[in-house]
């Protein structure tokens, strides 16, 4: 059998949340391409409020937004382990990083591509 299932406790979801955040700041702080992301996401958030843009375009642009970050996270915490696990060069490493990080581009692509259908033709 497995773990055995605890009662729902909100201390347990509270330090749950807590620890989610310091996740996402360890990113924030640690990661420099999050500083680009930080840029890029205030870029969007203060161009799409003084334009006039639908629910749905909003909605689109936070969904990418949101894609972003969470493959930046994953990298970031892909990398992280790779590196606790190996400090020696190694290729398998060398390659998860290198497609995790292909991820990252990938979603800032899209990110990019759904920002200028949204957001070009209001100019």
């Amino acid at each position: 059998m497995g773990k055995r299932q605890q009662r729902f406790s909100i201390k347990a979801r509270i330090k749950s949340i807590k620890t989610a955040i310091n996740g996402i700041m360890i990113v924030a702080k640690e990661e420099h391409n999050a500083w680009l992301h930080i840029i890029a996401t205030l870029a969007i958030i203060i161009i799409a409020s003084r334009l006039n843009i639908t629910v749905i375009e909003g909605s689109l642009l936070i969904f990418a937004i949101g894609l972003v970050w969470t493959c930046e996270a994953f990298n970031s915490a892909i990398e992280a382990l790779a590196d606790e696990v190996s400090g020696a060069h190694s290729i398998g490493i060398k390659k998860t990083k290198d497609i995790a990080a292909g991820a990252v581009l990938i979603s800032s692509l899209t990110a990019l591509a759904i920002g200028l259908l949204i957001l070009l033709p209001k100019f």
